[in-house]
């Protein structure tokens, strides 16, 4: 990046006026600007540059917009005016960005978690035995080693800040931004960090990070303030910030910049500090190294599928509730029906709609509590490594291959156990591949309704209290309490759009209801008949292909949700 004027050499510490050449990215501002709905700037004009291998703290108030600038600069806001560029260029991919909290899984051991970041983040070429050598290199680096072996969600609060550091130490950023990384540390460990951060600056890596603590400033070699307006109130060494407010200690920076009476001077006496400085040479920028081609869609999913199932195992309570709720429902259900429903000798037309209506829903559920948790509760993860790289559709689609296999499992074992104990119609092998083909696509369309519902909602509280409204409309406009010809004609409309409708009368018409129910000899047989009209009359595949269709869009959807989220958060 090469930039002239007096701004420039205001914004270099002495060392660096000497300093030989720096490895790193530099970042120029320019005019950045930053609204919120109802037109409120959070940033108002900020221009300033970042030199290579600092470290720069930015500072202000609460709501002063330092996240806000952070994230502008890193490039995860789109400014509503403005530019930034590192080294001149207005991209480029050796970014790393931690946020405030934690944001990664804590079910894994430290070192089985930095594995799978690497493999997301190196390039495609980078085989084990290198993905291995770097995982170490950054352990050590962090003093993380002895912790290697440790569940994230055993560390300490200052280890999981390192570990969290870590990933994104992976792919050796040029430039890294940390959102208030002291934040709720002990002193002590404040301390250590900020020593951690001095070192990777040394080292060539440009370090930016918002805090509220005057003890990091003073580790910093730049402070960034702003006014409470979002305004660029100073930018210099701590030493030149102390001179410019008349402070001992920047501890009061903020009393300072509030006990003005017209706060929007501040930018103005700025401009004029800064312009009675004279101009000093610059430092020479180096580029930054350039990481190699992104990691592929297959092999993102292929690493993301892996995970996603080592998680599942580590997690054990969910792990029982995935194998324990099913079984709970198949105990109900060997309860609750009655052997022998489907003997053509003498069936029971009533029972048997009720037996093939709740192993269509038990699919349902199935898929539906399996999927809707999956996203909700890891969205910050997943919005970090978007940063980075990962795609939506590995992503997705790493889910579903995990999932899925489970939920193929538990219903064959609902099947099996149904069939062994006379709750299902006597049917050949051929009619139990297909009522297996029915369930399972009955689970998948549920699953990618999770998904889809999971994606929306912000966290675990509020998709759990979609599960009943999700579920009673899969209850009641299905068909089976009320056959769809008896509905109204809004019910009759809405029973279309129902997955479970599709999946209940697929298993109706491999069980052969029809000609059980016509020629089994039960008065209640044509009557009942004659209410569900042609609803077991389709061809299987038809009922198959709807479900496929609801598989699809659901997950189209999820997929479109989930990119609406991250423009929204871009912009």
């Amino acid at each position: 990046m090469t930039t002239d004027g007096p701004d420039r050499a205001l914004d270099m510490t002495t060392e660096q006026r000497t300093a030989p050449p720096r490895t790193g990215v530099g970042i120029a501002a320019d005019g950045l600007t930053q609204s919120v709905r109802g037109g409120r700037r959070v940033l108002d004009g900020i221009s300033l540059t970042i030199q290579p291998g600092e470290v720069v703290a930015i500072i202000g108030a609460s709501g002063a917009g330092k996240t806000t600038l952070l994230e502008t600069l890193a490039g995860i806001r789109r400014p509503a005016a403005g530019t930034v560029t590192y080294d001149g260029a207005t991209a480029v991919r050796a970014i790393g960005f931690v946020p405030q909290d934690d944001i990664i899984h804590r079910e894994l051991p430290l070192e089985r978690t930095l594995r799978y970041a690497a493999r997301l983040r190196l390039p495609p070429a980078a085989g084990p035995d290198e993905v291995a050598a770097r995982v170490a290199e950054v352990l050590a680096e962090l003093r993380l080693t002895e912790r290697a072996a440790v569940p994230v969600g055993r560390l300490s609060g200052g280890e999981r800040k390192r570990a969290s550091i870590a990933v994104e130490l992976l792919d050796r950023p040029g430039v890294f931004f940390l959102d208030e990384p002291t934040s709720g540390l002990d002193p002590a460990i404040a301390v250590e960090l900020l020593r951690v951060l001095r070192a990777l600056a040394d080292a060539g890596t440009t370090v930016v990070l918002t805090t509220h603590q005057s003890t990091d400033v003073d580790r910093c070699d730049r402070v960034v303030v702003l006014t409470r307006e979002g305004r660029l109130a100073f930018v210099g060494t701590p030493a030149e910030a102390r001179d410019f407010f008349g402070l001992p200690s920047l501890a009061e920076v903020h009393l300072r910049l509030d006990e003005e009476t017209d706060p929007g001077t501040w930018p103005d006496r700025f401009a004029a500090y800064r312009a009675g400085t004279p101009p000093t040479p610059t430092t020479e920028v180096t580029p930054g190294r350039t990481p190699g081609r992104r990691v592929g869609r297959l092999r993102q999913w292929g690493v993301l599928t892996v995970r996603n199932a080592e998680i599942v195992a580590r997690n054990r309570l969910t792990l029982a509730i995935l194998i324990g709720s099913p079984l709970l429902v198949l105990g109900m259900f060997a309860l609750l029906f009655r052997p022998g429903a489907f003997d053509p000798a003498r069936p029971s037309p009533t029972v048997t709609v009720m037996i093939l209506f709740w192993i269509a829903f038990g699919g349902f559920f199935f898929g539906l509590t399996y999927g809707l948790l999956q996203i909700c509760t890891e969205l910050p993860i997943l919005r970090r490594e978007r940063l980075a790289g990962v795609r939506l559709t590995p992503y997705l689609l790493g889910k579903v291959a995990v999932l899925l296999p489970l939920l193929a499992l538990v219903d064959l074992a609902l099947l099996g156990v149904l069939r062994g104990i006379d709750r299902l119609p006597p049917v050949g092998g051929a009619d139990f591949a297909a009522l297996y083909v029915t369930l399972l696509l009955s689970s998948a369309a549920a699953l990618a309704l999770g998904l889809l519902c999971s994606a929306a909602v912000s966290d675990a509280a509020q998709a759990t209290l979609m599960l009943p409204m999700l579920c009673f409309p899969q209850v009641l406009f299905v068909g089976a309490i009320l056959p769809v010809p008896a509905m109204a004609t809004g019910g009759q409309w809405l029973s279309y759009a129902m997955s479970n409708r599709w999946a209940f009368e697929g298993l109706g018409h491999t069980a052969a209801v029809e000609r059980l129910w016509r020629d089994g000899g039960s008065p209640l047989g044509p009557p009942l008949l004659a209410t569900y009209g042609d609803s077991f009359s389709r061809p299987v595949w038809v009922n198959w292909l709807v479900l496929a269709g609801f598989v699809v869009l659901f997950l189209g959807a999820t997929w479109a949700v989930l990119a609406r989220r991250d423009a929204r958060r871009a912009s």
